[in-house]
């Protein structure tokens, strides 16, 4: 995890010479320089540890030269040395667009990679990952801690080291699978641990950021305030080094202006009286496919598709639809420069009727998981008391006056007024008999306030 609590501060540095053009030495505890006239920044961020850590920098990145890093691997790391376009505690690089809302065309064109070079192995003497950090906040603010979501990439990890959270499930992006994990921290930390270790990866942010937000992780109204790349020493770190960073906008300063393929054929599966499978056939596209939109109407004919939901795969799973009901879905593919494919073919369901055997119960407990004067955090789990496997789940509750969801995971929220509902995701709705789905939101307040929401119950289909 990236700086937790890093000020603005007096850099430190020494000019070298001779050598590397443009190059410095950086040891002060958040120096920084810029670099490529301003268009990114460079940080020795040693925001986790009172040791000393220099990093000297290129115009493209910067090497790791002393570290005496000794933290304990069960907990967090000692710094996070990195190169970034956008704002990072009101330090900015020049002519990154950001902040930017992830709702934004132009949001689909970012576009960014990294190249790495790790020291030989040596055990125990070097514990260390190397990975992205992208921030995201409620607001488009240049300075502070970010409160949305901060998604690692971790493309190596070195020890016995593992993310925020706990591992929720696996997925295939930009070329590769990556473990999914989750935790929250009074922010969304969602990390994508590489199977394999590698040493660059080029893509489009919307790519991760996509899954995040299937995921009920992350919201689409929420900012993009930084792309960061670099290293998180728990131990040692000495010659980490990145040799090449870039950012861009429109998918590398280009005109991508080519939509994907079509999607292959779009087929239903495994319908309830609550959900419905759907699976279809990958698009192709001259740069990357980004993601899939999911397009739903409701009836055998008529009205509008909308969409409700995206996929960062060839699947999906659409929960939280009701009995005896009839609707149509369409697949289309886009890229990373927002380009969409021709609809797929329409496929319709009609769900069965509710109801079967074995009493449908559950039962909702809720704790806070911290809060001060302005807002909290509440973990809620949602346990199926029923005799037979549930399909769906939904928990409705009331905010107090000027209270407002601003986050959260493992979960849809509908918002009316002060009335919320939250339900469950494509893949936690189905509960057998005593089994569990956790679940969490963060909430904004008044100053001062100290009132709390209740959750007095849930449904299960």
């Amino acid at each position: 995890m990236a700086s937790i609590a890093a000020l603005a501060s007096t850099v430190a540095m020494v000019v070298i010479a001779q050598g590397t053009a443009h190059a410095a030495v950086i040891c002060e505890k958040f120096g920084s320089t810029p670099v490529q006239s301003g268009k990114y920044v460079i940080q020795n961020n040693n925001w986790g540890d009172d040791t000393t850590q220099c990093i000297t920098t290129t115009e493209q990145g910067f090497t790791v030269t002393t570290a005496s890093h000794n933290k304990p691997t069960n907990g967090a790391p000692g710094s996070y040395p990195s190169v970034f376009a956008g704002c990072h505690w009101a330090n900015c690089s020049t002519g990154s667009g950001l902040p930017m809302q992830a709702s934004s065309s132009q949001f689909n064109t970012i576009q960014t990679s990294v190249s790495y070079t790790y020291p030989a192995p040596s055990s125990g003497t070097t514990v260390y990952n190397a990975s992205y950090d992208l921030w995201f906040d409620p607001t488009p603010r240049t300075d502070g801690q970010n409160t949305g979501a901060e998604i690692m990439i971790w493309l190596n990890r070195v020890g016995s080291i593992q993310p925020v959270g706990s591992q929720v499930g696996t997925v295939n992006l930009a070329g590769a699978t990556w473990d999914v994990w989750f935790g929250n921290i009074g922010w969304n930390v969602i990390s994508y641990v590489r199977q394999s270790t590698a040493t660059s990866i080029n893509f489009a942010v919307n790519t991760f950021y996509s899954d995040a937000v299937t995921r009920g992780f992350a919201q689409r109204a929420w900012y993009l305030t930084s792309v960061q790349a670099g290293f998180e020493p728990w131990v040692g770190g000495v010659g980490l080094t990145v040799n090449n960073f870039t950012y861009s906008l429109d998918g590398g300063g280009g005109s991508d202006t080519s939509a994907p393929s079509t999607p292959g054929t779009l087929s239903a599966s495994g319908v309830t009286s609550s959900s419905a499978n759907l699976s279809w056939g990958a698009s192709s596209d001259n740069v990357g496919v980004a993601g899939y939109d999911v397009l739903r109407a409701t009836g055998a004919s008529g009205g509008t598709f909308s969409q409700v939901g995206t996929a960062s795969g060839t699947s999906f799973s659409n929960s939280g639809l009701s009995p005896s009901t009839t609707y149509r879905y369409q697949v289309r593919a886009r890229d990373a420069a927002g380009n969409t494919s021709p609809v797929s073919n329409t496929v319709t369901v009609t769900t069965p009727p509710g109801g079967g055997t074995g009493g449908g119960t559950c039962s909702v407990t809720a704790s806070v998981q911290s809060q001060w004067s302005a807002g909290y955090v509440i973990n809620v789990t949602v346990t199926n008391t029923g005799t037979s496997t549930t399909s769906g789940w939904s928990v409705p509750f009331s905010m107090p006056s000027g209270h407002q969801v601003t986050g959260g995971w493992g979960a849809t929220f509908a918002t009316s007024g002060q009335s919320v509902t939250a339900r469950n995701l494509s893949y936690n709705g189905a509960l057998a008999p005593n089994q569990s789905a956790s679940w969490g939101f963060q909430a904004s307040r008044p100053d001062g306030n100290t009132q709390l929401p209740t959750l007095p119950g849930c449904t299960v289909s």
